[in-house]
């Protein structure tokens, strides 16, 4: 919520470049965490599995419509995104 306003506004990348940046300094910190809460027996099969193949699945679609649609549109969707977590986190 916080890194691709930053990254946009103090560091000047564009839209997309702030969104796939951010992006790609979670994934390791997601890597990370799922090795940890596995070797702690946190881990449940039927829950993990569909998790990830959806997020593979959003992951990559994001990935393609971040390359075509226009900048103006991807920061539409991002701050509907943020304005709904917003709602949503009051409710």
């Amino acid at each position: 919520m916080v890194a691709v306003p930053l990254m946009k506004n103090m560091l000047g990348y564009s839209e997309k470049r702030s969104h796939a940046t951010a992006i790609l300094v979670i994934a390791p910190i997601c890597a990370a965490s799922a090795i940890i809460y596995i070797i702690n027996g946190f881990f449940s099969a039927g829950v993990v599995i569909p998790a990830a193949i959806g997020s593979v699945a959003g992951g990559l679609l994001g990935a393609e419509l971040l390359d075509k649609l226009p900048e103006y549109i991807v920061n539409a969707v991002f701050i509907a995104v943020m304005l709904a977590a917003g709602v949503r986190l009051l409710v």
